[in-house]
């Protein structure tokens, strides 16, 4: 069946896990107390895509602050900075790398597993891309952006893997820095190609990119080593739509039909009328319809309302198209 739906990754933080957080980083509770919380929240976040009916579903990134700051703490040769701005009022810690990368161990399998055993419905993976590890870092120490970014592919790979032998059958590795230097795309997917290369036939691979000028370098994304790309398509005017009719047949798109950057609900028939226009372009059967990016920027009745728009939408499309 066409017509799918998930999402990128991330969900708004409960107020109590935000505060659980702050706690933790001041010495206030220990490191199982804030474990708890958080598994509480993918329970909560897990029920509620359940409840709207999605088909593959995310734990919420509840134990991610940042995307990068997660993984940057727990691999080998790097480090964290002081905060630096990224868009609007929002500011993260900018790794360091200061040394040979390597992993130290197991990043994210115990929490996907922990996710997967809460609900009936398959979860997907989400891990950080190599060139955005790379990118929204100071390199303090290779020699050359291929060689750090290479390095870190392999650090990548590892984990990919090992969720695949832990069960995962959807493994989404983000790339949204491909966005600010289209000219190193064949950097980004000689990476990604090193960590998704051993998963094909095994896994389902994704790949989300976002807010960026992807229509004169469209045929280079479409190209991109993984079965499936979640792309921005709502925020944007829906101006890759002419670009997307030259989408591979063996490509899968995740067509983002709700826009995260603003507090605005879309209606249904709203986000009805953007799948009707993405299929005018790519076949039902190779659509899947998720967000444009992740929902962490908005409220909990914010992403609530916003998914259960696209999940109204989906069933009128679905009807209609005689799914």
């Amino acid at each position: 069946m066409g017509l799918l739906t998930s999402t990128v990754g991330s969900f708004p933080k409960p107020k109590e896990l935000v505060r659980a957080r702050r706690a933790f980083a001041d010495g206030d509770i220990d490191r199982g107390a804030l474990l708890e919380m958080e598994r509480g929240a993918v329970r909560e976040t897990l029920a509620l895509q359940e409840s709207l009916g999605l088909d593959l579903l995310v734990d919420g990134e509840m134990d991610r602050g940042d995307m990068t700051t997660f993984f940057a703490e727990r691999i080998e040769g790097m480090e964290i900075s002081g905060l630096v701005r990224s868009y609007g009022n929002r500011y993260y810690r900018k790794p360091r790398i200061v040394g040979d990368v390597s992993r130290r161990a197991r990043m994210t399998v115990e929490a996907w597993t922990f996710a997967r055993e809460q609900s009936s419905k398959p979860v997907k993976a989400i891990l950080t891309g190599p060139y955005t590890l790379m990118d929204w870092s100071f390199d303090e120490h290779y020699p050359s952006r291929e060689a750090c970014c290479l390095a870190l592919a392999e650090v990548v790979r590892q984990e990919a893997e090992d969720l695949a032998a832990a069960g995962a059958k959807d493994i989404q590795v983000d790339e949204p820095a491909i966005s600010a230097r289209p000219e190193e795309l064949p950097l980004a997917a000689r990476a990604l190609g090193v960590v998704t290369s051993g998963l094909r036939g095994k896994v389902r691979t994704w790949t989300h990119l976002c807010y960026g000028e992807f229509g004169p370098v469209a045929d280079q994304v479409f190209a991109l080593p993984v079965d499936g790309l979640l792309l921005e398509l709502s925020n944007s005017g829906l101006d890759l739509l002419d670009a997307l009719r030259r989408l591979p047949s063996d490509k899968m798109l995740g067509a983002g039909v709700l826009d995260v950057h603003t507090r605005s609900v879309e209606t249904a028939d709203e986000v009805r009328a953007r799948i009707e226009k993405v299929l005018e372009a790519v076949p039902a059967d190779r659509v899947w319809l998720n967000p444009d990016c992740g929902l962490k920027t908005r409220t909990p009745d914010e992403a609530r309302a916003k998914l259960a728009a696209m999940m109204e939408a989906v069933r009128a499309v679905r009807a209609a198209c005689g799914f």
